[in-house]
């Protein structure tokens, strides 16, 4: 993926479109492609002169369930994914994923182990 291109060429492209020059004009002037001097013509001329917020948005649709899946959590410690997931569904008109929860609850501190922290051979935790 390329580099987003400068502010300051942004204001200098819808500088020379105020000033009369053409979208393709501009463009060629200032070494970008036609599509976005048009592009930023026409949002500046809706009243945007910034680019908009690239990325993805923040957030996600389970962070309104928090309560209700650490209440899963604690009441039930060995509650598996596809559980979740299915209450989830049922309980809370929520469609979601088993990988997007397992995301969703790693980013926040949860994880699950399949077996204990300590080896069947070994008196001392490993870790």
């Amino acid at each position: 993926m390329t580099r987003a291109f400068s502010n300051d060429l942004r204001s200098r492209v819808l500088d020379a479109s105020r000033d009369g020059m053409s979208a393709r004009s501009a463009a060629a002037r200032f070494g970008i492609g036609v599509s976005t001097a048009i592009a930023w013509i026409a949002s500046a001329r809706q009243g945007r002169l910034t680019p908009e917020k690239q990325g993805r948005r923040g957030g996600s649709r389970l962070d309104a369930h928090e309560d209700y899946i650490i209440g899963l959590i604690e009441e039930a410690k060995d509650i598996t994914l596809n559980e979740m997931v299915l209450r989830l569904a049922e309980e809370r008109a929520v469609s979601i994923g088993r990988s997007a929860l397992d995301v969703w609850l790693r980013k926040r501190g949860w994880t699950f182990k399949k077996r204990s922290r300590m080896h069947w051979s070994r008196n001392a935790l490993t870790f």
